[in-house]
């Protein structure tokens, strides 16, 4: 992937996938885009804009409202020499193509004894806080993460946002791009030069030293948010970007709680099944033995996703992480009191 001249600059989320999906067309005249309402209208969230007026019908592609053929013609095209970049309107219109997605695209490479590639990158925006209807706010990662084939990458800010859809779009692996619809807006810098880390490890945005939190996407600036919260009460929260869901960097995560010795994992998915249970089970492996509690989980209930004007009820929020923090240190406070 080649690098394009520095020049930082502000952009909401929206506008950085914009700029990367437009410099992997400049770069490339075999990655195209391909999805619904993507071309004169910019897509639902305008993140396509511009881009079909600038490269051509041919290279810019509305298709039908079909999801699974949306994926399948993508994994065709993959397959003869091209890179597809697929969007799906909404998270909760996926599942019409989820059969391609972990049957198909998921499993080509080994099937093939690794003769085929199907570098296909699947854009979906995914989570929920846009009052919106039903099948608009579904966090569906953990059901693409046990399917072994799929990267899958949890943008958080403009600049990991601009710099996963190039990473996704370069690979040679089918990539899921999970963008947080309700931080599209979110605003910061992006330097279109210097990649950062590697797309696939966590990062620890915010030193703390009593508790961790870890979360991904569209929690990661209400985890922040708790944070400054804690502080003002004399609590001192870790907070880590968890980034990529697929492959996971449980490392960092574990080397964060055995610092501070409690771990909240938080996201706006189901708490039961959800993928944070993945997260818990490989610290409690990793730092056992220097936890001073156990791990705990903040997210979604075990329910179908609320009317939107009781979603505010369903998404976990400042207090609820300071809620499960409290809980955590209370826990250790006891464990260590004498009998």
């Amino acid at each position: 992937m080649a690098e394009a001249s520095s020049e930082i600059r502000e952009m909401v989320v929206a506008k950085a996938i914009n700029a990367a999906l437009r410099d992997a067309l400049a770069e490339d005249p075999t990655t195209l885009l391909i999805g619904e309402d993507i071309g004169p209208l910019g897509g639902v969230f305008r993140v396509t804009e511009g881009l079909q007026a600038e490269f051509g019908e041919t290279r810019v592609v509305d298709s039908p409202l079909a999801e699974s053929g949306i994926v399948g013609t993508s994994i065709g095209m993959a397959m003869r020499g091209y890179r597809p970049v697929a969007e799906i309107q909404f998270d909760g219109f996926v599942f019409p193509g989820f059969n391609q997605i972990t049957t198909q695209l998921a499993k080509i490479h080994n099937r093939t004894d690794g003769a085929v590639s199907v570098p296909v990158t699947i854009r979906l925006p995914y989570g929920g806080s846009i009052g919106s209807i039903e099948h608009h706010s579904e966090s569906p990662e953990a059901l693409f993460a046990h399917t072994a084939g799929l990267r899958i990458l949890a943008p958080s800010n403009p600049q990991d946002a601009y710099w996963m859809t190039r990473a996704a779009i370069a690979s040679e692996d089918p990539v899921i791009v999970m963008e947080p619809k309700r931080r599209y807006w979110l605003k910061g810098p992006v330097d279109t030069a210097a990649a950062p880390q590697d797309v696939h490890s966590a990062e620890v945005i915010r030193e703390g030293s009593d508790a961790t939190i870890a979360t991904y996407g569209p929690l990661v600036p209400v985890a922040l948010a708790a944070a400054e919260a804690a502080a003002e009460d004399g609590r001192s929260l870790e907070v880590v970007d968890v980034r990529s869901i697929s492959p996971l960097d449980d490392e960092t995560i574990a080397r964060s709680a055995a610092k501070t010795g409690r771990l909240v994992v938080a996201h706006e998915a189901p708490t039961f099944g959800g993928f944070g249970a993945e997260i818990a089970a490989r610290v409690a492996e990793r730092a056992h033995h220097r936890l001073l509690a156990p791990v705990l989980r903040v997210g979604g209930f075990h329910m179908p996703y609320p009317p939107s004007h009781q979603e505010g009820r369903y998404l976990p929020d400042i207090d609820r992480m300071l809620e499960a923090v409290e809980r955590s240190v209370a826990h250790s406070s006891r464990a260590s009191s004498p009998v």
